[in-house]
């Protein structure tokens, strides 16, 4: 049954973290990072390359959720583990990443 439950938890939100990617990905107008910022276009001198290199970080994001999805399905606990891990190392990476996609797409000198 905890399988089950794990299942039915892992799945949608490694699905989301991976569709967040795949749209940042194929949006013509700039990915924004924080909920409620815009970037305008004007911000940004590639749009397409800075929002390829965004959704790449959301869908490597999404790996750790995925691969804690199918541990899941043989060890709880080192799914667990590793999913708690990503989480908590995986946020500030996410920050510093994406600090870094902004200054190399941003036409601010």
């Amino acid at each position: 049954m905890e399988k089950a439950i794990w299942l039915i938890l892992t799945i949608p939100i490694s699905a989301m973290f991976t569709g967040l990617g795949i749209y940042a990905w194929k949006r013509k107008k700039p990915m924004w990072f924080w909920s409620g910022s815009k970037v305008k276009e004007s911000e940004i001198n590639d749009v397409p390359a800075y929002n390829r290199a965004n959704g790449i970080m959301w869908i490597a994001y999404s790996a750790v959720f995925w691969a804690s999805t199918v541990l899941g399905l043989f060890e709880i606990d080192l799914a667990g583990a590793v999913l708690a891990f990503g989480c908590l190392a995986g946020i500030p990476i996410l920050i510093v990443v994406y600090k870094r996609i902004y200054a190399k797409y941003s036409s601010r000198e």
